[in-house]
């Protein structure tokens, strides 16, 4: 059809009866000077949206919890910057991201690939390390881990490769045994790490994935770079609506205790904050669980091993410096203070934990998504040129961002003012996808999750993968393999799309696209922090990724070269570098910060640690001084 005309063929023996001047009426109708003519909609461009007029998301039922917001996040700040919270009192949520919200640490930093699975999805890992040995030091010069002879060709000659994370250390690992001292302290005994050791001495762990910055996280609808935390929040761990079984205490009255079920939309992050705490890699000895945590930090008085700036934004007026600790005298209080009674007012006992202990998951989640949910940076230049300051950028900014909003493809993926498509904002509207893919067919995928060819795809699925009740991590998947019904009840929203049983889905090898702000602080780069530089990332993406033809079935269709000078890639990270909040750079409020003892590695070097007589290897820590409000001297970001 042609403007709603029949065509037809140029051989038809009809063709000169019925149309004899055909061939002039279709030059007719294609002419460019016809009103019939189709005429080219070259898609503009997306227009610069700023972060300041982005509402940040916040659960629509978040008063039947919360008694007093800014209380929870006062609550929130301590739990997430307490070191008491480790099992071995040194590591806390911080530790992983005290630097612009993620990690600068080199020294033990390396995990091998511990998340390689086969073509049936079976784990086959591998625990060589390739890069660096535990407590070895990154340098600059083992990045990109796929190193090629020409940068801008994907095909040249391999130099060197290696299927090594750069990623953050947690710790040492250990069995909780019981609690000691009225609950104060972690009984816990060594478990010999065959993976994170020299010679036979226990050293910290490291996760299998690269850390994400926590600020702007907010704004993510579902977080983990497999999507695993949920975007609603079942107040005891990550899965939402997928752990049918997780229930909290509710008591309407002291004696009247009962187990509910709760379900909080928009905290993906209160979700994503009750993972690490009893991860046995990041934070916690195996075993433990949160009434156990809960016994331990209720009665401890909160941040009692640091020291909090007199001027710290949230915390300042209950310092007690130069003394460590805040004049609060128990975290048993600032729940009081924070969240309705009826979920912490019980007095019976539930399995030998009172009400308080039970819930602490609850308020842990919770608290922490409040505190976290302040840290939006959105005062940038590029914010400011959003709104209309013309020369807040740069000339080479702007051709930067013409670049990077048009034929260099970066806001398909890290679209919006967040600067990812993985947002509440985007993915509200359209949450799975139907999508031509990298090898040319079609292909149903989660929006914001993105394959591109960083790694071969079984090295590690991503949202390819399952949750810990055998459903799909990928919604797509899900709303394919279980139907409607499941959906809903699993995600908690009916699906926009409807996959049939023979449709094809996109998972493997795809992650959740990250936000960009801040981009420049927060190196090293992608899932497998494999890449040191802002411009080794643009180089990546430049050639059409590393494992581009490998991953072909589950590719992004944007990743492909794209022919760029070396003058582009300069304005490319000139762009890049006016998306960071200098409140970020200095710690200024919203982002200052308690003092923090950071675990560093051990000391000696890959060949030799100490042994502290029980199997650990003796600890290396760095000193990150408390701020306030007004922040202090830039940190040096990674390998710099």
């Amino acid at each position: 059809m042609l403007g709603g005309l029949a065509v037809l063929s140029a051989t038809s023996p009809l063709r000169a009866e019925l149309v004899p001047n055909l061939s002039t009426l279709i030059s007719s109708l294609l002419s460019a000077t016809s009103p019939l003519a189709p005429k080219p909609t070259a898609e503009p461009p997306p227009k610069p949206e700023s972060l300041r007029q982005r509402k940040v998301p916040e659960p629509s039922n978040l008063k039947d919890f919360i008694k007093d917001k800014q209380a929870a996040i006062v609550l929130g700040k301590a739990l997430f910057w307490d070191m008491q919270v480790g099992s071995d009192s040194l590591t806390s949520c911080a530790s992983c991201h005290f630097h612009a919200g993620a990690d600068n640490r080199a020294k033990n930093q390396v995990s091998p690939g511990l998340l390689i699975v086969d073509a049936k999805g079976n784990p086959t890992p591998d625990f060589t390390f390739q890069v660096r040995k535990p407590n070895g030091t990154l340098q600059k010069g083992d990045f990109p881990f796929h190193k090629l002879s020409n940068v801008n060709d994907r095909k040249s000659k391999v130099i060197s490769d290696a299927n090594d994370v750069a990623s953050s250390q947690g710790v040492i690992l250990e069995q909780f045994q019981s609690l000691t001292m009225g609950g104060l302290f972690e009984n816990r005994t060594v478990v010999p790490d065959g993976v994170f050791n020299v010679k036979g001495i226990n050293t910290r762990r490291v996760e299998p994935r690269n850390t994400p910055t926590v600020i702007n996280a907010v704004f993510n609808l579902r977080n983990f770079w497999d999507g695993r935390a949920q975007d609603r929040f079942n107040g005891v761990n990550p899965f939402g609506l997928r752990d049918q079984g997780a229930k909290v205490w509710r008591a309407s009255k002291p004696l009247d205790l009962k187990q509910v079920a709760i379900n909080l939309d928009n905290a993906s992050l209160a979700s994503q904050a009750v993972g690490p705490t009893l991860s046995d890699f990041e934070m916690s000895a195996m075993g433990r669980t949160f009434p156990d945590l809960g016994r331990k930090m209720l009665n401890r008085r909160p941040l009692a091993l640091q020291r909090v700036h007199k001027d710290d934004s949230v915390l300042g007026s209950r310092s007690l410096s130069p003394q460590p600790g805040l004049s609060t005298a128990t975290y048993a209080e600032l729940v009081r203070a924070a969240f309705k009674p009826e979920w912490w007012q019980g007095a019976l006992m539930i399995k030998n934990y009172s009400h308080m202990e039970t819930n602490f998951s609850l308020y842990f989640g919770l608290a922490i998504q409040l505190y976290e949910a302040t840290l939006v940076s959105d005062q940038t230049p590029f914010d400011d040129y959003a709104e209309g300051k013309t020369n807040a950028l740069t000339a080479q900014q702007k051709r930067g961002l013409d670049l990077f909003f048009g034929s260099a493809k970066c806001a398909n993926c890290h679209g919006g003012a967040e600067f990812t498509k993985a947002s509440v904002h985007h993915i509200k509207k359209e949450r799975l996808e139907n999508m031509i893919m990298g090898d040319g067919g079609k292909a149903f995928y989660d929006s914001g999750f993105y394959n591109i060819g960083v790694r071969p795809s079984l090295e590690d699925l991503g949202v390819g993968g399952k949750d810990p009740f055998g459903f799909p991590l990928l919604e797509s998947r899900l709303a394919r393999d279980f139907g409607d019904k499941a959906f809903k009840k699993l995600i908690g929203v009916d699906p926009n799309e409807k996959p049939k049983s023979k449709d094809r889905v996109a998972a493997n090898g795809a992650f959740k696209t990250p936000g960009l702000r801040n981009i420049e602080l927060t190196a090293p780069y992608f899932h497998n922090g494999g890449q040191r530089t802002l411009r080794e990332v643009v180089d990546f993406y430049n050639r059409g990724g590393d494992f581009h033809e490998q991953n072909i079935a589950d590719l992004d269709p944007d990743v492909e070269r794209l022919g760029l000078s070396d003058a582009d890639k300069d304005a490319l990270v000139a762009f890049l570098k006016s998306l960071t909040d200098e409140r970020v750079r200095r710690r200024c409020a919203p982002f200052d910060h308690p003092e923090l003892y950071i675990p560093n590695g051990h000391l000696g070097n890959e060949s030799t640690v100490y042994n502290d007589g029980f199997g650990r290897a003796r600890e290396s820590l760095m000193l990150l001084p408390a701020t306030g409000k007004n922040g202090s001297t830039p940190l040096k970001n990674f390998l710099e």
